[in-house]
């Protein structure tokens, strides 16, 4: 795809690196937590069980209606909110303030760090139903801290991934472009960017994620470039004059026909690209080409937009196009912004220590939203062709035939920061997971998760 002059920075590190890996100022994320975690943990440290040894796990009970994979995304975020939970003194004055805890449990968080560990699914796997995909282990008021920020990071973000994994599959290799910042809250769309690229996306239209997280941007112009100008032929010859021929070229203002032609007149045949952004896509991408090849420009590309989604994408699979821009329906999650992931206590210890033993604690409300308790392994089970068939979650000694099949890996320990990785790293693990999942998984009519959750609970 043409990228006018696009920016493309390096595809990978984290919201605390900028371009070239320049730190960026990133303030606390304390407070984008709800207000009973902080009196939980008054509570618990008046009571002298704040520090006792707990584990948490994220998991989703059920995928969206009619998905057959989730996809985790966020992970790389989590870590950094992780790092950066803390208490500066303008928070805690807003807390004394607002008299949210008391002075106790003020001076306890002045010195807050996260000291436990993390274990999870890595970025860019697949999940599903009861996938233990985040572990979050340590005392339990630094632990119950975390869990608004941490479901508000992958609840979003893996909406996001998914939607923007199952338009990948319907484009089936050809371009695609996230260009949805001005349909969401404008950090929102930061992160959305940053997703849609770990499901598979090619580029983004947004500067703030190309600079954040090093994905590769792309832009052209809008309509109002073209009626800025008496003429379509005088927009046209500025972009080509300030942009280059092989700039992408909208042709869609006024008569496409007309636009086509005095777009080849003007950059000659070695045009970029044109951009259709309305009508009935498939008919005009099919007019459109073959007025080009007419023309003598065959190499020249044709980009759609205009409120594309995975359906209208597969519907344009025998259409002569050559990239996708999505907007709307892929930050949005393509109708699903969230996956309902919980965060639940699983496990707590029987007494006081760091090394007291774990026993398991679940929740047995009424209405379906019961908990398994224990802390949990999982790993995705193979048939004799090496295609997944079962997701197999577990607690207690990890069945010897699948020890080798593992799926989390460590990301924090002892408070220290382990799993960082490139973000181009966690889009190439999504194209994998995704290839070894039965060809099934890759069909956008609705139904049932691809493979089932086998649970093997120890004593249960």
């Amino acid at each position: 795809m043409h990228a006018d002059r696009a920016t493309a920075t390096r595809a990978g590190g984290g919201l605390h690196e900028g371009l070239l890996g320049l730190p960026l100022n990133v303030p606390s994320t304390a407070l984008f937590t709800d207000h009973y975690e902080l009196t939980m943990v008054q509570a618990a440290l008046r009571a002298g069980t704040a520090h006792r040894r707990t584990v948490f796990e994220v998991f989703a009970r059920s995928l969206p209606p009619g998905r057959r994979y989730g996809v985790v995304a966020g992970t790389g975020r989590v870590l950094d909110a992780i790092e950066n939970f803390r208490f500066d003194p303008e928070l805690l004055a807003f807390l004394r303030e607002q008299r949210v805890v008391d002075e106790d449990t003020l001076r306890w968080l002045a010195g807050y760090r996260f000291t436990g560990s993390v274990t999870g699914y890595p970025e860019g796997e697949v999940y599903f139903p009861g996938s233990p995909v985040l572990r979050v282990e340590g005392g339990f008021a630094e632990c119950v801290l975390l869990e608004t920020v941490i479901l508000s990071i992958l609840n979003h973000d893996s909406a996001v991934a998914a939607a923007a994994s199952r338009m990948a599959v319907a484009a089936a290799g050809r371009p695609l472009v996230e260009m949805g910042a001005r349909r969401t809250h404008e950090l929102a769309a930061v992160s959305a960017s940053r997703a849609a690229y770990v499901g598979g996306f090619d580029a983004t239209s947004d500067l703030a994620a190309g600079y954040r997280y090093g994905i590769p941007t792309i832009g052209t112009s809008a309509h109002a470039f073209t009626l800025l100008h008496d003429t379509e032929r005088d927009a046209f010859t500025a972009q080509v004059e300030a942009l280059g021929r092989g700039t992408t070229l909208l042709v869609d203002t006024y008569d496409i026909a007309e636009a086509v032609r005095t777009a080849v007149a003007v950059a000659g045949p070695g045009l970029g690209a044109v951009r259709i952004d309305s009508g009935d896509l498939l008919l005009v991408a099919h007019r459109v080409r073959r007025q080009l090849d007419e023309l003598g420009a065959p190499d020249t590309r044709i980009v759609v937009t205009s409120d594309l989604d995975e359906y209208a994408i597969a519907s344009l699979a025998a259409a002569p196009v050559d990239a996708y821009g999505v907007g709307t329906r892929v930050v949005t999650g393509s109708g699903h912004p969230t996956c309902s992931m919980v965060y639940k206590l699983v496990a707590r210890a029987r007494g006081e220590g760091r090394h007291a033993p774990l026993e398991p604690a679940s929740k047995l409300s009424p209405g379906g939203k019961r908990t398994i308790g224990g802390a949990k392994w999982a790993a995705r089970r193979p048939d004799a062709e090496g295609v997944a068939e079962a997701e197999v979650v577990g607690t207690g000694p990890v069945p010897p035939e699948l020890a080798g099949r593992l799926l989390q890996v460590e990301l924090v320990l002892d408070g220290r920061i382990t799993g960082r990785e490139p973000l181009r790293a966690a889009r190439e693990r999504h194209r994998r997971a995704r290839a070894a999942l039965p060809l099934s998984a890759t069909q956008l009519s609705a139904g049932e998760p691809v493979i089932p959750t086998e649970y093997r609970i120890s004593g249960g």
